[in-house]
């Protein structure tokens, strides 16, 4: 069955069979790049990016009735990819960290440069993941404190305090390790 654009968001949260499947596909189609590039700035690794990609949309099929077509997709969406992602840390015994491409070019040995973005990445892993993700997206990503909020349903203020909590663990572990921030 067809459905007008302008009908996919309200079809889809009604969830009447005869038009959620096109709905469902439609906002699949529309919003898959945006959910999984969001997901791979907080997982960093593409391929649990593909998987969690998955099963935010799953959720996201789940959930059709709670969502507000007022208040718009991409933004539940990333709502929602968020919260997967912080799952699929708080599970991991072990990670990955980040990839050496995301630290600054450091002068001087190129041993002792491996050698510290090794160390930063094993602190960043061994991070709370709600500091985490906040940390990653700030300083990292160099997100605005705004979009952060929206995404992990917080107050700019408790961005800032968590982005502040999770700069202060990884001195304090960067220190431990030898590393003078």
């Amino acid at each position: 069955m067809e459905i007008a654009a302008s009908d996919v968001l309200e079809e889809f949260r009604r969830g009447n069979p005869a038009t959620f499947g096109t709905a469902f596909e439609v906002l699949f189609r529309s919003h898959q790049r945006a959910v999984y590039g969001w997901i791979l700035r907080l997982v960093r690794n593409p391929t649990v990016a593909e998987d969690l990609t998955v099963e935010t949309f799953w959720r996201i099929h789940q959930a059709h009735a709670r969502f507000d077509p007022a208040r718009g997709f991409e933004a539940w969406a990333r709502t929602i990819a968020t919260h997967a992602a912080l799952d699929w840390m708080r599970a991991q015994r072990h990670e990955t960290g980040l990839p050496s491409d995301v630290s600054a070019p450091i002068p001087g040995d190129p041993a002792v440069a491996e050698e510290i973005r090794r160390k930063t990445a094993h602190a960043f892993a061994r991070l709370p993941p709600k500091l985490r993700v906040a940390a990653v997206l700030a300083v990292v990503e160099e997100m605005p404190h705004r979009e952060i909020a929206d995404a992990l349903e917080i107050t700019v203020a408790a961005v800032k305090v968590r982005v502040f909590r999770a700069l202060r663990l990884l001195r304090r572990d960067l220190e431990r390790q030898g590393i003078k921030p």
